[in-house]
């Protein structure tokens, strides 16, 4: 199976200012490129060759791994991203609620995790098999699917998602990250 990019659901400089059309350039179609690019090269003529993304992540290792699971994270990111945020559906207020006590507390949490990850990685929103929520964090690619659990939503906080518009204020990026998520998005993947 031949992986590639995906088609954005939003223009190149549809982020602006929070996340500048030259993050997008370098992040999106660099930075992605190269995870899609070297994965096809490595899976080539091997028993990866024919498996998903999702088959790879759960069973690779290595290099194979780290770049079917960066391919996977990043599109995961990236699709969840909206210029024009809607605003948070009741039924997912109501699953922070449960899981958290309150979608305030939800989002301090998640805020501390991702601004508190030490070197590159990715901090996720997750569901278990009986619906409850958590937040986890990965270093470098790691990604939920390998530990059973559904992601809901990630930050990427590897310092290339962010240093071109806010150098080495991770804090901002992350702040102008809240304003950057499509709750819709967020829902359709909660209800599967």
């Amino acid at each position: 199976m031949k992986h590639s990019m995906p088609r954005l659901p939003y223009a190149m400089d549809a982020l602006e200012p929070k996340m500048s059309k030259e993050t997008m350039d370098y992040h999106y179609g660099k930075h992605l490129q190269t995870y899609v690019d070297n994965l096809n090269r490595l899976t080539e003529n091997t028993p990866y060759e024919e498996s998903t993304l999702e088959e790879i992540i759960r069973k690779a290792e290595g290099p194979v791994f780290n770049n079917a699971a960066q391919t996977w994270n990043h599109i995961f990111f990236f699709e969840a991203l909206t210029p024009s945020q809607p605003p948070l559906p009741e039924e997912l207020a109501e699953a922070f609620n449960s899981s958290f006590g309150s979608v305030e507390i939800f989002k301090e949490q998640f805020t501390k995790a991702a601004a508190g990850l030490f070197g590159s990685g990715w901090v996720w929103l997750v569901k278990d098999m009986e619906n409850r929520l958590s937040i986890i964090s990965e270093p470098n690619a790691g990604n939920p699917l390998r530990k059973g659990l559904a992601p809901l939503m990630v930050v990427d906080v590897w310092e290339h998602a962010y240093y071109i518009d806010y150098r080495n204020r991770r804090a901002d990026y992350i702040k102008a990250f809240w304003e950057l998520i499509d709750w819709n998005k967020l829902l359709e993947r909660y209800k599967q």
